[in-house]
């Protein structure tokens, strides 16, 4: 959309009249006389008539805070899943068993995305996200430092618990990281767009997979584990210059400004003299100036008094009731880890798969829009959430086959491109499912997001650890064939197929979950 210059030195302000109809999760984008549009639809959220609305921000900006903040989540993840090629050498190195030692690697992707993470959400949504994306200032400051502290102290340790210590304290800093760009994607962007963008970042969290094909390296060529918590330290202290100059407060409050803006219905002017009732309609709306690059490098955040901490964390998981955003978490927390000690050639190997997969998934980022904008003029103009479902559906049968033939090519001693191929087949299919599904609950129900986050982060974590932190010794007693192609592809072709269900009935089941007490009472809860 290309910008117009205005009298006032300003971008083109874009307007919109689309609206939520009843049922959460479906939208009139019908384009009305001097509407902005993407892919023929009108854009919705509705921005306001400022310039400092986020909605309003050049797409450079908005692209830009997309890429710091989604590679953020790339550097946090990649602490916790790179270091999986050294568990053997830790094994050695503090005396203790390899499933023992696999628990450096567990235990700290619990915590990353358990308890700090809650208490960050809630505080993003009471004092903005600019905070959070400096560290610091307050309990920002405090993340910060703790990812830092814990990279550098980790490089230092001699011992296991140490190690487990320093590593639980990195992840408590960084643990924001991991979901702050989607509530960045419901803030800045626009629904057309959401998809495409969430792809984006769901492209940096999984690819933190491939920080363990340089930690093979390293180790396959002498190098101390050490170096790896070097790396990742500078990295991100190079990404925290950049959110500096970059990255705004993104925290606004567009309900308030839509109110002030929106001129008095008849009923109100009733009872008001004729006189200062002309004089309000000639009076035009005070849009104040786009602010100067100095004050976005402000570090305060915008403060909601009416968002409360403790209970914004409380009424999250009421979304565990909420059957959309309960797939979205059975989706995340079914991930499937590699066991951990494998050689370093295939710890390479299986890296190198994850980013031909996911990088043969990215021509797809924008399917999903695409699908349900044309499938929303086929429905003069009335967008349902489950239109974007559709590009989901070879993916549903591709990611579980691909690990059918993981698991017996560990088991069997396949050729190793059966491995590859199979472990493809899986990043290239878990894709579509980690982007779509949560775009397709963010548009299911986007008026709290920032609870939704925290339910997510939540189950999942508890999932994956479920999983994950007896895969080795389940391995080592039944095989890979039984735990890998039998129970892990079983339970994640459950999870596919629960597609089907909201493609064909989701509408409904919106529908009926909107007269609920749950659904109102979430409802009423602004984000």
């Amino acid at each position: 959309m290309a910008l117009k210059a205005t009298a006032h030195g300003r971008g083109h302000l874009v307007h919109s009249h689309a609206h939520e109809e009843n049922i959460p999760g479906t939208v009139n984008l019908r384009v009305e006389q001097g509407d902005d549009s993407g892919y023929g639809q009108a854009l919705f959220p509705v921005p306001t008539e400022n310039p400092n609305d986020p909605l309003q921000w050049s797409e450079f900006k908005k692209t830009m805070i997309l890429i710091i903040c989604s590679l953020y989540s790339f550097l946090a993840n990649a602490a916790i899943i790179g270091p999986s090629p050294f568990i053997n050498l830790w094994s050695a190195e503090f005396d203790v068993d390899p499933a023992v030692a696999s628990e450096l690697i567990s235990y700290p992707n619990l915590v990353f995305g358990l308890v700090w993470p809650s208490a960050s959400y809630a505080v993003f949504s009471r004092h903005g996200k600019k905070p959070q994306d400096h560290r610091r200032s307050g309990d920002a400051a405090i993340n910060r430092r703790q990812f830092a502290a814990g990279l550098i102290g980790a490089s230092q340790c001699t011992t296991y618990g140490g190690l487990m210590a320093t590593r639980v304290i990195h992840c408590f800093g960084s643990s924001v990281c991991e979901a702050l760009p989607v509530q960045l994607v419901n803030d800045i962007f626009f629904l057309h767009e959401r998809g495409k963008r969430i792809g984006y970042y769901t492209v940096c969290l999984c690819l933190g997979t491939f920080a363990s094909l340089p930690a093979g390296y390293m180790l396959s060529g002498g190098y101390s584990w050490r170096l790896f918590f070097y790396v990742e330290f500078s990295f991100a202290m190079a990404l925290l210059i950049l959110a500096f100059f970059f990255v705004e407060e993104t925290s606004y409050d567009r309900r308030a400004a839509a109110a002030l803006s929106t001129p008095p219905s008849e009923s109100e002017k009733d009872g008001v003299p004729e006189q200062l009732e002309q004089s309000v309609e000639q009076a035009s709306p005070a849009i104040p100036p786009r602010k100067s690059f100095v004050q976005t490098l402000s570090l305060r955040g915008r403060v909601d008094p009416d968002a409360p901490f403790f209970m914004t964390i409380v009424h999250s998981f009421s979304y565990f009731l909420v059957p959309q955003s309960l797939w979205v978490i059975t989706t995340f927390g079914i991930n499937v880890s590699p066991p951990y000690n494998w050689a370093v050639t295939n710890s390479g190997l299986f890296a190198i798969a994850a980013v031909v997969g996911y990088g043969l998934a990215i021509p797809f980022t924008s399917s999903s829009d695409r699908l349900a904008a044309f499938l929303t003029k086929r429905n003069d103009g009335i967008r349902e959430a489950e239109m974007r479902l559709g590009v989901m559906l070879p993916a549903m049968l591709i990611g579980p086959a691909g690990i059918v033939l993981y698991g017996f090519t560990a088991e069997k001693g396949l050729p190793w491109i059966c491995f590859f191929v199979g472990g493809a087949m899986n990043y290239w299919a878990a894709y579509f499912y980690f982007s779509f599904t949560l775009a397709y609950a963010v548009d299911c129900y986007q008026s709290n997001t920032s609870e939704m986050l925290i339910a997510l982060n939540i189950g999942k974590q508890l999932i994956s650890f479920g999983f994950g932190i007896k895969v080795l010794t389940w391995v080592l007693e039944d095989g890979y064939a039984v735990i890998m192609s039998g129970v892990f592809g079983a339970t994640l072709l459950a999870n596919n197929l629960v597609l089907l269900i909201f493609w064909i009935w989701g509408k409904n089941i919106r529908k009926f979950m909107a007269q609920t007490w749950l659904i109102r009472s979430i409802q009423s809860r602004k984000d």
